[in-house]
């Protein structure tokens, strides 16, 4: 099923059932009030809820035109928002941006930091931006909403734990993350709000795009209306979300409506090194820092600049149809 929550001026919006083809939506907050109290309840409520997506399907219920800049992101706020690094070629790039080795464990022990969850931008919000020199830059991303995770779940018990999954843009300052890191204590002033989508769906809304753990189907990413990125989120993941919802819940429980996301999607190019734009037949990228890199290895200096005010970051994904799954982030960056 396809879930939203809509922007109605609460802290935690309504939540509504939408239809496959994200153009319908039914509320549902007589079953549910928002998409927490739906987590928090998941195995009584979420049997409601599909019974709901059934009906609008079959517009068999009085539906309402669904807009995707009327939604807000699936969860506004959430318990926690832990982000993970599942592309060791995303980790290789942006390592060398920064002079820095990547250690032998990252291959087997995952990469997450804690990043803030008391306010989510809505998916069509703008971006600020501060001051150009933090160096905005987008990361497409994937990510699941989990219900109550014991502490020392195994992946394949975390499997079972996955209800959700959305996509992200987790917005980065580089400029000021070298410093951040450089205190020893992880990300916080260079992790700014993020986005989501429009639309959160359950997993058996892929079919057998959900294979282990992962989406198998491209990310689409547009820059200043341009083909940025089109990352198969399938390839070169060195975990998948249980891996991480395991890593998470390694030493504590993850509560109902946590967030765990994937890291920026990244790909090798087809010769294992790094990718190639679009525009030159490759799959390109998920953020700005990848590109960057690979300029500085090519010509010894990066030639596309990070984000500035204007400038406009779109993400979504396709089915084998061409039709959109979870709706789409699009965002432009202005002066805070």
């Amino acid at each position: 099923m396809k879930l939203a929550t809509l922007n109605d001026g609460t802290r935690d919006g309504k939540l509504v059932v939408v239809s496959k083809d994200i153009t319908r939506y039914c509320a549902a907050d007589n079953i549910a009030p928002t998409m927490q109290a739906a987590l928090d309840d998941w195995a009584n409520i979420a049997p409601k809820l599909e019974a709901l997506y059934t009906d609008v399907e079959h517009q068999a219920v009085p539906c309402e035109r669904f807009h995707e800049r009327e939604a807000h992101s699936p969860l506004p706020r959430a318990y926690q928002w832990a982000d993970g690094s599942a592309y060791i070629n995303h980790v290789e790039l942006v390592r060398k941006a920064r002079d820095a080795e990547v250690p032998e464990s990252f291959y087997h022990d995952p990469l997450m930091y804690q990043g803030g969850s008391d306010d989510f931008l809505p998916p069509r919000a703008d971006i600020p931006l501060g001051d150009p020199a933090w160096g905005c830059d987008m990361e497409g991303e994937i990510a699941c909403i989990v219900d109550d995770v014991p502490m020392g779940t195994t992946p394949e018990q975390a499997a079972d734990h996955i209800k959700l999954l959305m996509l992200v843009n987790d917005v980065s300052l580089r400029g000021l993350i070298p410093g951040e890191l450089a205190k020893g204590f992880g990300f916080f002033q260079s992790k700014p709000a993020t986005a989501f989508s429009p639309v959160a769906i359950t997993p058996d809304e892929l079919g057998d795009a959900w294979q282990d753990s992962v989406i198998r189907r491209p990310l689409m990413v547009d820059y200043n209306g341009a083909p940025f990125g089109r990352a198969e989120v399938g390839e070169d993941a060195t975990f998948n979300l249980a891996d991480l919802v395991a890593h998470a819940a390694k030493t504590r429980n993850l509560g109902a409506g946590a967030i765990i996301g994937s890291g920026t999607i990244s790909n090798k190019g087809a010769d294992g090194g790094p990718g190639k734009p679009v525009s030159e037949g490759g799959a390109g990228y998920s953020c700005i820092a990848e590109i960057r890199m690979i300029e500085t290895i090519a010509s010894g200096e990066a030639s596309t600049r990070f984000m500035r005010a204007g400038d406009s970051v779109r993400i979504w994904m396709e089915d084998a149809e061409g039709h959109s799954i979870f709706g789409a982030i699009e965002q432009q960056v202005v002066e805070a």
